[in-house]
C-alpha cells in the first residue's frame, strides 16, 4: 500500500514540477515581449525631430 502512495505522490510531483516549468517560460516570454515594446516605445522619442535638442541648437546660433 505505501508502494502506490508513494507513487502517486511522486507523480503529482512531477506534474507540479510541469506545471511550474511551463508557468516560469510563458512568464519569461511574456516578460521579454514587454521589455521589447517598452524599449520601441522608447526609442522614438528621444531620435524625433521635434526634440528638445533643436531649441538648444537655435539659442546657441545666435
Amino acid at each position: 500500500m505505501t508502494d502506490e502512495t508513494e507513487k502517486a505522490a511522486e507523480r503529482s510531483q512531477d506534474g507540479r514540477q510541469d506545471r511550474l516549468k511551463l508557468a516560469l517560460r510563458e512568464n519569461l516570454k511574456r516578460r521579454k515581449v514587454q521589455a521589447r515594446e517598452r524599449a520601441a516605445m522608447a526609442d522614438p522619442s528621444q531620435n524625433d525631430d521635434g526634440s528638445l535638442n533643436e531649441g538648444a541648437a537655435g539659442k546657441t546660433g545666435n
